[in-house]
């Protein structure tokens, strides 16, 4: 018999069940998304209101073309972020910097006066966010196993991180924008980037090593070519802004086209790759529909920054007790259900465990039911200023949420659990390009919105989505076999 007393094993510090490390990205995900949706409550109307309101006077239509437009740029950034994650950087830094790009784009949209602080600002805005978004969900994925049982509970407290700052940052900046003016509101998105750069500065030296390295880095060529892409791309973009082909008018047709394109030479990547192997390989075919059901869920749903923008604006009755709210506060509305219902499916996900339904069958059901998210519409068709009640809204949106919370998180999960081993960030990247093409196509969309067509633009919109998540519901054997035993 040993006389040496064994001391007990000091338990593990959690973050609500998860590692600890994920609370540190839990807060700089969340504080980008105060800043990133604080701002983008406030700009359409910002870019239509007349000049007398403290806005630029800019087309409607234009508008929600241009919003649509840098909607999708941010996700298509993406890409750029994945990309020097892998092969140059590693995700950790590029997370830091691109959120330092982030609040310097803020301070260009609030500082900078009329279209020169929008330009400078959303361009800054979405090239910093794709960085933040392409790493943070990367290195979330970095903290489990594949087989990690809490690894969808763990997304989905990522994600409700994402909605504090989603349900904060529309208030206080719309609040601000109604009381003292719209630069303001860009102000306090710069004020709240900051923080969030201060909170993880903190956290980040905690990250497991594998943050930081680059999977896949350049050889010495490879350098030399990429550099000389770079300037190549940099040269045809200034002479396209000069010339007029990137014209307010036409920014989102360009953002779909270059996202069709941008996917397609992705997934050939990776399917043609030495550095993939056959299992791989068909998990990526799996992924294929999942891509394609993912971009029309989301061309409905990121219509809460156009038409529900727009409706709001024009069609809502926000009286509350005699005072009118302002447009922006109805974005808060998602995330207060967001933050309410993730608990929720955290526990039904993490009960059911391997009994849960999978992947392939959750999306369908999101994109079906924000169809019917849009059906729901219907009944309040055709009325006047102020007829639409805003509880009817609020049922609207707790169904779009449902949807959300179906498709978006384990989106991001599945994503890393479908990468090849050399493409980690780059898959996340390619969940990211979904969102990048239906949220350019929202802003599209939203151009054939008009209040006297509003049974055939909600109902065919609706029908059309249902549509898709039926005929998702109806291949899924196939892709489940595809996905080579990941759920």
């Amino acid at each position: 018999m040993s006389d040496v007393t064994e001391r007990p094993t000091r338990p593990e510090r959690t973050f609500f069940g998860q590692p600890r490390t994920l609370a540190s990205l839990f807060g700089v995900e969340m504080w980008e998304r105060f800043s990133f949706y604080g701002m983008q409550g406030i700009l359409l109307i910002y870019l239509y209101y007349s000049v007398a309101e403290g806005g630029l006077g800019v087309d409607r239509g234009v508008a929600t073309g241009i919003v649509g437009a840098y909607g999708g740029l941010v996700y298509l950034s993406t890409i750029l972020g994945a990309w020097i994650a892998d092969r140059v950087a590693g995700p950790e830094r590029v997370l830091f910097y691109a959120a330092v790009v982030v609040m310097l784009g803020h301070i260009a949209l609030s500082a900078l006066p009329g279209l020169l602080g929008v330009g400078v600002g959303l361009v800054l805005i979405a090239v910093g966010s794709g960085g933040v978004k392409a790493t943070a969900t990367s290195l979330v994925g970095t903290l489990y196993e594949t087989d990690d049982p809490r690894r969808d509970a763990g997304f989905s407290l990522f994600y409700l991180g994402i909605n504090l700052g989603a349900l904060v940052g529309p208030l206080l900046t719309g609040l601000l924008q109604s009381t003292a003016g719209f630069h303001w509101g860009f102000g306090l998105a710069a004020v709240g980037m900051a923080l969030g750069l201060i909170q993880y500065s903190f956290g980040r030296k905690h990250l497991p090593d594998s943050a930081r390295e680059v999977p896949s880095p350049l050889a010495p060529r490879e350098r030399t070519i990429t550099i000389a892409a770079a300037v190549v791309v940099a040269v045809v973009i200034v002479v396209l802004a000069l010339t007029g082909v990137l014209a307010a008018d036409r920014l989102d047709l360009i953002v779909i086209g270059v996202t069709i394109v941008a996917a397609i030479a992705y997934f050939a990547l990776l399917l043609t790759s030495r550095k993939v192997d056959a299992v791989e390989r068909r998990r990526v075919l799996a992924f294929i529909p999942l891509f394609i059901a993912s971009a029309a869920f989301w061309s409905l749903y990121q219509q809460q920054f156009t038409v529900l923008t727009i409706y709001s604006d024009t069609r809502l009755d926000r009286d509350l007790f005699g005072w009118e709210m302002p447009v922006a506060w109805v974005q808060s509305i998602n995330p207060v259900f967001i933050i309410i219902l993730s608990g929720v499916f955290t526990v039904i996900w993490t009960k059911l465990g391997n009994r849960a339904p999978s992947t392939p069958i959750k999306f369908a059901m999101g994109v079906a039911i924000v169809g019917v998210g849009f059906l729901l519409f219907l009944p309040m068709a055709g009325g006047g200023p102020n007829s639409a009640p805003l509880l009817g809204i609020v049922g609207i949106l707790f169904v779009f949420t449902i949807g959300e919370l179906l498709l978006s998180p384990v989106g991001l999960s599945v994503s890393t659990k479908l990468a090849p081993e050399s493409y980690r960030t780059q898959m996340v990247a390619l969940f990211f390009l979904s969102i990048a093409l239906g949220t350019a196509l929202s802003g599209t969309l939203a151009g054939y919105y008009n209040a006297q067509d509003e049974v055939a633009y909600f109902g065919i919109l609706g029908a059309v989505a249902i549509g898709v998540g039926l005929l998702l519901l109806a291949i899924t054997p196939l892709v489940r076999r595809l996905m080579s035993g990941v759920r």
